[in-house]
């Protein structure tokens, strides 16, 4: 048994104090009563809110978020099997403060040996206004992501609290098993969008099952930190009512990579082509920009065949995640959405022959 609630429903006020207490915000005053409500639309984690009242006045918050492994098994199995739980409790542990990227503060960051359950206590940015990956965003959005997407890779390029996270790296062979697992994801999307995504984007999700293998082992340029999902529905905007402009959240699938490939998978996965498509290179300029002005020199120019493999890994991600979270109407949706946006990006930029370009010589 884990030593630490695994559920909403098994956070108790003994264990709520014990962490407000050592965060330094409850003094003398004690909690006189707690309730809390399901919160977000996470699959493979659930959040819950917890309002609380206390004896006395104090500098402990009024509301909490609480994250869980998932209720689901499905979901949590495939969570623990690919250390997301390990790494966003390690995120919050080890890197959060390291980066000047906007994201909750953690109260408490608890995960049992086998990885499988956790708990993650943190600041309640409510009220914001969160990304929808089926709405879309309007420019401005788009480009305080970027900014925020500069600000992570730029404090991490070559860190060494970054490279020498063991955790981050995932077990021996994990990235084979996700190889063979792969293909049975591409085999299940097949026959739930066949027909529904466009031919020439299908298409291009055979051949990305053709080279899964290299996509996966190829040597990434100036590793650092990276979200792996940065997408709409993981990011806040306008934290406390409006008196901050964004928040980054889910962070269990940052790993070691390259920048651009959280880079190619927002402008393809997050903003949709509509928005994308006139506004791209601007986009890109920004980051550019933004990366410079935090002492990495970097161009457009520089980044664009990174860009080109980047953004596979949206078309990568919603094939497999579509095969192995829970089946929900809205996680159908926003899996198609990620895989449309994706595949029209790389389909743009022919994506699959910058990877075989990087495969036959090494530089992208």
């Amino acid at each position: 048994m884990a030593e630490f609630p695994t559920t909403p429903g098994e956070v108790d006020t003994a264990w709520l104090e014990a962490q407000l207490g050592q965060a330094g915000l409850l003094g003398d005053a004690r909690i006189s009563s707690f309730d809390w409500v399901q919160i977000g639309t996470g699959q493979v984690g659930d959040t819950a809110r917890f309002a609380l009242t206390y004896d006395r006045p104090c500098d402990a918050p009024a509301t909490l978020a609480g994250k869980f492994a998932s209720a689901d098994p499905t979901s949590k199995g495939t969570a623990a099997a690919m250390s997301l739980y390990v790494k966003e409790v390690g995120f919050y542990r080890e890197l959060a403060g390291l980066i000047a990227v906007r994201t909750p503060r953690v109260h408490a960051a608890e995960i049992a040996e086998d990885g499988a359950d956790f708990v993650l206590l943190f600041e309640d940015l409510a009220p914001t206004r969160g990304g929808n990956q089926l709405d879309g965003c309007a420019l401005a959005d788009a480009e305080a992501a970027m900014r925020q997407a500069a600000a992570l890779h730029a404090a991490t390029r070559g860190s060494p609290a970054v490279l020498g996270a063991a955790w981050l790296h995932g077990r021996d062979g994990l990235l084979g098993e996700i190889g063979r697992l792969y293909h049975q994801a591409h085999a299940i999307f097949r026959e739930r969008y066949q027909g529904i995504l466009a031919a020439d984007a299908m298409a291009l999700c055979e051949v990305l099952d053709m080279r899964v293998d290299g996509f996966l082992n190829r040597h990434l340029p100036e590793p650092g930190l990276i979200h792996g999902d940065f997408r709409l529905d993981n990011i806040l905007f306008g934290v406390g009512n409006g008196a901050e402009p964004i928040a980054i959240v889910d962070w269990q699938t940052c790993a070691v990579g390259c920048g651009m490939t959280d880079v190619g998978y927002f402008m393809g996965c997050g903003i949709g082509s509509e928005l994308r498509r006139p506004n791209e290179m601007a986009l890109l300029d920004l980051y550019a920009e933004e990366m410079s002005r935090r002492g990495v020199l970097t161009t457009r120019a520089g980044l664009w065949n990174r860009y080109r493999i980047g953004a596979l890994h949206g078309v990568f991600t919603a094939v497999f995640s579509a095969a192995f979270v829970a089946r929900t109407e809205r996680g159908d949706a926003n899996f198609l959405s990620m895989a449309r946006g994706a595949c029209e990006l790389a389909l743009d930029h022919d994506s699959i022959a910058a990877l075989d370009h990087y495969t036959e010589t090494g530089t992208c």
